[in-house]
């Protein structure tokens, strides 16, 4: 026998429906809403902008109002990192999209929260990482020293050379300059005799053009093709097969926000934040990574010549690495921490990626 609804019930189904499909909406924070500013270091027009771009557009509706984010592309607040940095910590801006590795100078442990030369290898080693280890805890703790907060990681690609002249293996890195992010990764490839320069995305296409650099670190296929790395370069340079770098192959990014910004939100409001950094990293990086093969397409018909690193290559590199590991792990107690959880999970033997032989005459 079918049930006649009075009205007053069919409200409070009605309610109960919207507190499920709306859960934020409810409060009065949500009714009034919160802004938040945040700028990446994708430039505007790339494929690694436009994911972020949408994934920002996307927050006011999926928060039910709580909290909208305005996406900004590479300098359009902030004129260049350092700026960046201190625009988030003084509340200019809410908050930061940049590549992790980018703060080496103001924090030495910001080394080890991204890949580095030698380093762990895989997406899932460094998930498990932040999230399974502990180490998501110590970049808080860590961050929030500087009055702001890390939201969480954000995988996006790894790293690959592009050139105006042949580079195929570490013997061909001597006298050439090369643009690569400063800190641990600078000073790896400067034993092998070349000169390296810190430049933004945005500025490597016209040193590349204009000859001031012989080549350039940057990210993956796609976003190096939007910026027009095929115009001004013939070869690139990959790790082994399987592996797109041995430098940088797992180049993190991340959200950070203002520490003020993030304590004004609701508990609930920071979960679903955390929760939706966590799923945005998986979209990210497999978009970027379907959108390299498109790319790669295309560099070889612009020309493009590759490369790989062998074998001797790859033990080159590893010599070289392991030393500085150990002079960036002691710059502060930090990076001390940080590495060192680093360092057991690569002795484990699940990883096996260094031995005691590896790390002879090395201490921390």
């Amino acid at each position: 026998m079918s049930k006649t609804f009075t009205r007053r019930e069919a409200l409070k189904v009605a309610a109960s429906t919207a507190l499920v499909t709306a859960p934020f909406i409810g409060n009065a924070q949500a009714q009034s809403g919160t802004t938040w500013k945040v700028q990446s270091t994708w430039d505007a027009g790339t494929t690694g902008y436009k994911l972020f771009e949408t994934w920002c557009n996307n927050f006011k509706e999926k928060s039910g109002g709580e909290l909208s984010i305005q996406p900004f592309p590479a300098k359009a607040v902030a004129a260049d990192n350092n700026s960046l940095f201190d625009s988030v910590r003084s509340g200019v801006l809410q908050g930061m999209n940049p590549f992790t590795l980018y703060w080496a100078g103001k924090i030495p442990a910001s080394v080890f929260l991204s890949s580095y030369p030698m380093g762990p290898d895989q997406p899932a080693q460094w998930d498990t990482m932040y999230y399974g280890l502990g180490m998501l805890e110590l970049a808080r703790e860590i961050y929030a020293k500087q009055g702001l907060f890390f939201v969480g990681p954000i995988h996006h690609d790894a790293n690959i050379i592009h050139s105006k002249v042949p580079i195929r293996s570490v013997d061909d890195l001597k006298g050439k300059k090369i643009r690569l992010p400063g800190g641990m990764v600078a000073e790896v490839f400067q034993t092998f005799g070349c000169s390296t320069v810190a430049l933004p995305g945005s500025d490597i296409f016209p040193a590349l053009e204009k000859g001031t650099i012989d080549a350039a670190d940057y990210v993956g296929p796609a976003v190096n093709y939007d910026l027009g790395f095929h115009q001004v370069t013939k070869y690139i340079l990959f790790g082994p097969p399987g592996t797109m770098s041995v430098y940088q192959p797992v180049d993190i990014m991340d959200l950070t926000v203002n520490m003020g910004a993030w304590k004004r939100l609701s508990k609930k409001m920071q979960e679903f934040v955390e929760d939706q950094v966590k799923s945005y990293s998986l979209h990210h990086y497999v978009e970027i990574q379907k959108a390299n093969m498109v790319a790669m397409d295309k560099f070889i018909a612009a020309g493009s010549e590759v490369s790989r690193m062998g074998p001797t290559d790859i033990e080159r590199f590893r010599k070289a690495a392991i030393p500085i590991w150990y002079k960036w792990a002691k710059k502060d107690p930090d990076a001390t921490r940080v590495f060192k959880l680093q360092l057991d999970y690569m002795k484990n033997e699940i990883l096996g990626y260094v031995t005691a032989d590896d790390l002879k005459g090395q201490s921390l």
